[in-house]
């Protein structure tokens, strides 16, 4: 078990037989009329824009349309949000499928972020009718996330890509 202190306040995360389980903080969000230059830059049409204090999110026609989305990100870095997230229902084994950009925080594309599920998992819970997910991330590399809305929390369960090791001596 390991706690991070965050500006959102501490985040554990637990392994567990399949992986790792963190535990973050839900982000609820409204709906919205769609911002100015929102369908230009993602290249497609949202059904229904919603937003909080961090980021703007599309529901999209389709799971196809998230995937096959390129969306300029030159425009996205100009909206009034760090980030922008796009979500479709998904098909087979996910319930929702999601991209996440963030070129104004330096990150194009997010490949399988905890962040964007804090918003989508309670925005998906309203939707379906239910509190367990199973999500993909339809970035290049990609990622399934089991997600799980416990009150005012979201518990992300997955794998978890090595890049770094280090040493800390106190």
């Amino acid at each position: 078990k390991v706690v991070f202190n965050s500006a959102s306040g501490p985040l554990t995360v637990i392994r567990t037989g399949s992986g790792y389980l963190m535990d973050l903080p839900a982000r609820r969000s409204e709906r919205v009329v769609t911002p100015f230059g929102l369908a230009e830059a993602l290249g497609a049409e949202p059904i229904e824009v919603v937003a909080n204090a961090f980021n703007y999110m599309a529901l999209l026609e389709s799971a196809s349309v998230v995937r096959e989305l390129t969306p300029d990100l030159t425009a996205i870095a100009r909206l009034d949000r760090s980030g922008v997230i796009v979500t479709a229902q998904g098909l087979g084994s996910h319930d929702f499928v999601s991209r996440y950009f963030a070129p104004a925080k330096g990150i194009p594309e997010d490949p399988v972020t905890g962040g964007a599920h804090c918003m989508l998992a309670p925005y998906w819970a309203e939707r379906l009718g239910k509190t367990e997910f199973r999500a993909y991330q339809a970035s290049r590399r990609g990622g399934e996330i089991a997600c799980r809305l416990a009150g005012d929390r979201v518990e992300l369960e997955g794998a978890c890509v090595f890049y770094m090791e280090g040493w800390v001596v106190i």
